[in-house]
Formats: C-alpha cells, structure tokens, sequence
C-alpha cells in the first residue's frame, strides 16, 4: 500500500492511496461520508490481480476541509484529473452511492473498460424535506460532537460493522463538516430536480453492471431500476442484492466480491 498528493487544476489537494503492483488498474469512488478507506476490504481481496486506486473526494477523509465546488461537473473533473495521474490508465472504475453517481458519468468521458455502481444516486426520490434538512436531521448527531467525542459516536453507530469498516468511517467523518454534502445537492439542484442521471444511461456505451440493494432498501427507486432496465441498453446488468442494504460492499461482502471478479475479469 502507498500513498501520494494529488493536486487538482483549482490548486485542491487529494490523497491517492494504491494497493498492489501489477494487472490491470482499478479506480474506486466512495460516497458520502465515506473516504477511501472504505476500499480497504476491496482492495485487499483484488490487489493480487490488479492494481486499485482510491482517493477522498471533496469534502470527505483527510480532504475535508475542502468545501467545494461540489457539482458533478468538478467532481467529474477531479476523477479525470486522478485517472491522468495513474500510469497505465484505469480499466475499471467502480463507486458507490455519490461516488456511483460520479463513475457513471465519468466512465462516458474517461478511455475507461467498465464501470461498476453500487447502489448509485440517480436521482433524489422519497424524502418529505428538503435536501438540507435531510441532511442535517441524519448527521447533526454526529457533527455536533468533537474529537474523541464524535470518534465514540460513529462506533455506536457503526457498531455491527467489522472493524476495519469502523476505522474507515472514523477515517471519513473525524473531520467532516455539513458543508458539502449540502453542497452536493445545492449546487446540482437536487431539490429543483435537476440532479437526476437517468438520460447519462440511456444506451450506455461500455459495460456498466448495477449493483443494488433489496427493493426495500435500494436508493434506486423501482421506476428507475425499470427506466434503466428498457432504455440502458445491452452493455448494462443489473444485480440485485436480496437482504442487503445500501452499502453492500460492506455488508455483504463475500456475495459483492463474487460478483466484482466474475464481472470485472472478463476481458472487455
């Protein structure tokens, strides 16, 4: 495992972390609240096969004291800008969540092979307030602590988790401020409805393999999973989870690498 500064075209800075040395290179989006460390477990099943690349995204991990700009454009750009700073390129670009969001829409600029989206926000859909207050009604619990304070509140609440999955919330939240999440919705226009990413799947180019949680508990509404079903068109695969929750790679780790390596070892 290594790690470097990655310094983006507006003067911000990332921190790149990379594990294993040969094969084929895998880049690895997380989500909100989430930090590269949340790729530990992934990375360390693949990196005998392949070469895998995660950074924190703006707002997130040791890049928390970057506010913004958040809007999909220039977290697009960040992702291009890290993938220009792997030698070799990337090959597969798997996200979750956010970062799901994020590799769709970078996988249609990026020389990319596939691209992998646990769980993607495609559109915001089922919440009685706005975007900011969903926010801060989820996290304020946990923002409004400090220090060792706060560190004892996200292991409660991540308690079930395996530790390793703990160290790496704790990694992303020790220092995470509101400010861009609640960035990422207004600047995308997320209760005006403008962030919604359907058309992005439309025929979409390269194989793109959907990874969701059960029906009861997916952030994909069941009219989206239909809409991309009809009009994704043939390079697209849906894979559902049943009994999972949203952050799956997580939860149910064993059956998510299962289906990681059959999809992203077939020659593209």
């Amino acid at each position: 495992m290594s790690q470097r500064q990655i310094t983006f075209d507006d003067g911000k800075t990332t921190t790149l972390e990379t594990w294993g040395s040969g094969g084929p290179n895998v880049l690895c989006l997380h989500g909100m609240t989430s930090s590269r460390k949340s790729w530990n477990r992934t990375a360390g099943s693949l990196e005998l096969a392949y070469t895998v690349h995660a950074y924190d995204q703006r707002g997130h991990g040791d890049s928390a004291a970057i506010k913004g700009p958040m809007t999909f454009k220039r977290i697009v750009r960040d992702c291009i800008e890290v993938q220009d700073a792997i030698p070799g390129g990337i090959d597969t670009l798997i996200g979750h969540s956010w970062g799901g969001a994020v590799a769709i829409l970078a996988g249609l600029q990026m020389g990319v092979s596939r691209i992998v989206a646990i769980d993607p926000l495609i559109r915001p859909w089922g919440r009685s307030t706005s975007w900011s207050a969903h926010w801060h009604e989820q996290l304020d619990p946990i923002f409004n602590l400090h220090g060792a304070d706060r560190e004892r509140k996200v292991i409660e609440e991540y308690k079930d988790l395996p530790d390793i999955e703990i160290a790496a919330k704790i990694h992303a939240l020790q220092h995470m401020t509101i400010e861009p999440l609640i960035g990422i919705g207004v600047e995308n226009g997320a209760d005006e409805g403008k962030l919604d990413l359907r058309e992005s799947i439309v025929n979409y180019p390269k194989p793109l393999l959907f990874m969701l949680a059960d029906e009861k508990e997916t952030v994909v509404h069941r009219d989206d999973v239909e809409f991309i079903r009809r009009n994704g068109g043939s390079n697209v695969t849906i894979r559902v989870f049943p009994g999972q929750g949203h952050s799956l790679h997580r939860t149910g780790f064993d059956e998510y690498m299962r289906v990681l390596d059959a999809f992203i070892s077939v020659p593209a």
